[in-house]
C-alpha cells in the first residue's frame, strides 16, 4: 500500500516544473543516505536480519 501511494504522489508530482525538481533532489538524497547505510555495515560488519531468536540461541546452549 505505501509503494502504491508513493507512485501516486511521485506520478502527481512529476507534472510541475517544481515536483520533478523535489523529486530528483529526494532521489539525490535518497541514494546517498543508502549509500552511507552499506558503508557504515559493510564497516561494522553487522550482520543482516537472520532467522535466529534469542530464544532460539538460549535454548541451543547446553
Amino acid at each position: 500500500m505505501k509503494k502504491l501511494l508513493k507512485l501516486l504522489v511521485a506520478r502527481k508530482m512529476a507534472t510541475t516544473p517544481l515536483g520533478i525538481a523535489a523529486l530528483g533532489v529526494g532521489w539525490f538524497l535518497g541514494r546517498r543516505r543508502k549509500r552511507r547505510r552499506a558503508e557504515r555495515e559493510a564497516q561494522h560488519n553487522v550482520p543482516q536480519h537472520t532467522g535466529t531468536t534469542h530464544e532460539d540461541v538460549r535454548a541451543a546452549q547446553p
